[in-house]
């Protein structure tokens, strides 16, 4: 473990992507932190960069990919990483994609999916690997193991194939898991079966997450500590609950106010004016400045830095007279 404790660490993060003739900026400034047995949720907007955060972590960025900043777990630089060194760490940092079916080979069976890491990278014989695959499918809750490492992903549903994932992906015992947002493309009901299942599985083992999703209120059900990112930055870093009790930004503010209420009077959702913008659109200045009621001139005059407030952090130089304002805002009041 590293001298700061942290199992992996984010500093200062930039990712550009070439786009046809130019290099387009998707992650400007992303830092954060993670605990051994911590999980930390990633939440934001579509564009804002949570998915290409998670994939820089893994070193899963397409060819052409220029990145600065550093990205340590336990202490190592992760883009130094090379040969044994790099598949060494993606044993022990598995991740959890979006879409099952997207990331499954349809034209292999789910034993074959499940036990190629195992086989290939660990010699583990094809008997033992299939028996563990068994007993890893039993964790998440499907049953008849053997059968199901026979079928194909076409033969299983939606939820069932997410918990293939989820199974394949801590099949390594790895440390620390990356979901991208596993459940988006599930019903409600499988969403919560498959969040109650990764998230036991998680305490029992004690594994660090980052947890990637667009609902507020399911990190802070997940996860110790939420992120809030926009427009390829952090703008906000706290304890789950205590951002939801006392955002300390604009943005996240406004997102807790546009959640549906489940008790209570029923009001009109308070919508998020304007659009959200990429990280390459970012204006000068706070990049939420024009969808922000509170918006200033110094806001637009430069960048905000991520600065420490109790306990979390914030990028807004507004943060600390508005607090009481922001709460009040985020409670609907």
């Amino acid at each position: 473990m590293n001298a700061s404790g942290a199992l992996l660490e984010v500093d200062g993060l930039r990712v550009e992507l070439p786009v046809e003739d130019r290099m387009a900026t998707v992650l400007h400034d992303v830092s954060l932190s993670i605990g051994v047995g911590e999980a930390v949720g990633l939440v934001g907007e579509s564009g804002s960069g949570k998915s290409m955060t998670a994939r820089a972590v893994a070193r899963l960025l397409p060819p052409g990919a220029r990145v600065a900043g550093e990205i340590r777990y336990e202490g190592a630089d992760v883009g130094s990483l090379r040969g044994s060194g790099l598949r060494d760490f993606r044993g022990e940092v598995a991740m959890i994609f979006q879409d099952p079916r997207a990331h499954i080979n349809p034209v292999r069976s789910i034993g074959d999916f499940m036990t190629e890491a195992l086989r290939t990278n660990r010699g583990v014989a094809r008997s033992e690997a299939r028996s563990r695959a068994v007993r890893a499918l039993a964790d998440v809750g499907i049953e008849d193991g053997e059968r199901r490492l026979d079928q194909y992903p076409h033969e299983l549903s939606g939820g069932l194939l997410q918990r293939v994932m989820i199974a394949a992906a801590l099949l390594t015992e790895p440390r620390l898991v990356l979901a991208d947002e596993p459940t988006t493309a599930l019903d409600v009901t499988t969403q919560a079966e498959v969040m109650a299942i990764l998230d036991d599985l998680r305490r029992e083992r004690g594994l660090a997450l980052l947890f990637i999703t667009h609902d507020l209120d399911l990190a802070g059900a997940v996860c110790d500590r939420t992120c809030v990112m926009y427009a390829g930055r952090i703008v906000e870093s706290q304890r789950s609950a205590d951002l939801h009790e006392r955002p300390r930004h604009p943005y996240t503010a406004a997102l807790s106010a546009a959640r549906p209420a489940i008790e209570g009077a029923v009001h009109r959702l308070a919508a998020i004016r304007g659009r959200p913008v990429s990280a390459f659109e970012a204006p000068e200045g706070c990049a939420f400045a024009p969808r922000c009621g509170f918006a200033q001139d110094r806001c637009r005059a430069r960048t905000p830095e991520l600065r420490r407030v109790d306990g979390g952090a914030v990028r807004c130089v507004r943060a600390d007279e508005l607090a009481g304002t922001l709460a009040r805002e985020a409670e609907h009041v």
